[in-house]
């Protein structure tokens, strides 16, 4: 008996599942890459629009050159500090999480010390007959006033009540930082009078008198302080 071999029928109108799972692959790939394009240009977009960015203008005026002083001074030592302002205020009835705050803000600064020598009398220079002595006489250093580093200065933290919260976020103004500084100024200011700086500045000028005096060809330069006998 011969045998008779069937071949495959194929209906009129179906599409084989291969085909279709390959159309089925490249339409999902082609709407991914569709999406990942839309991304990216959204993104670029919006970075290049940027409606929430802000623009810095500065509108200064010109520095305005009030008055030149001469200068007729020493500046003999300079000395840092940093000191760890604790600030806290506290209602009297309420409990601090109702109404208070606490702050540590960190000042740091330098003081300078200098000696004056515009106010000397005529006296305060004697020299000798002969030119090889010279006696000089002059006036304590002086401390300058406290100059606070703004860029090292900050508010390390700060805790405050619900109350002083929503004072602050309906105030136009912003939060006034300005009896921080002005305390950490203070305190500096105490610790460079309580420090050796001006005794430090004393002996600097001392010793660059008698520098400079001695590279004038005096062979004995003495240097003392009005307070000195």
């Amino acid at each position: 008996m011969n045998r008779q071999t069937s071949t495959p029928q194929t209906v009129p109108g179906a599409e084989p599942v291969e085909r279709r799972r390959r159309r089925g692959w490249r339409l999902l790939a082609g709407v991914l890459t569709v999406l990942v394009l839309l991304v990216v240009a959204a993104r670029l977009t919006w970075s290049y629009l940027d409606p929430f960015g802000e623009t810095t203008v500065d509108r200064s005026q010109p520095v305005l050159l009030q008055s030149i002083q001469n200068m007729s001074r020493f500046e003999a030592a300079s000395g840092n500090f940093q000191v760890i302002v604790d600030l806290e205020k506290d209602a009297a009835f309420l409990p601090d999480a109702i109404k208070g705050s606490r702050t540590l803000f960190v000042g740091a600064g330098s003081v300078d010390a200098y000696v004056d020598f515009s106010g000397l009398p005529r006296d305060a220079i004697t020299v000798s007959a002969d030119r090889t002595e010279v006696s000089v006489r002059l006036p304590r250093a002086q401390l300058e006033k406290t100059n606070l580093d703004n860029k090292k200065s900050y508010v390390y933290a700060q805790q405050r009540g619900i109350l002083d919260r929503v004072q602050e976020m309906l105030s136009s103004s912003p939060r006034n930082q300005q009896e921080l500084y002005v305390l950490a100024e203070k305190k500096i200011a105490e610790a460079a009078l309580a420090s050796d700086l001006r005794a430090r500045a004393d002996q600097n000028t001392k010793l660059m008198l008698e520098g400079m005096l001695k590279s004038l060809g005096f062979t004995k330069v003495t240097v003392k302080f009005a307070d000195e006998r």
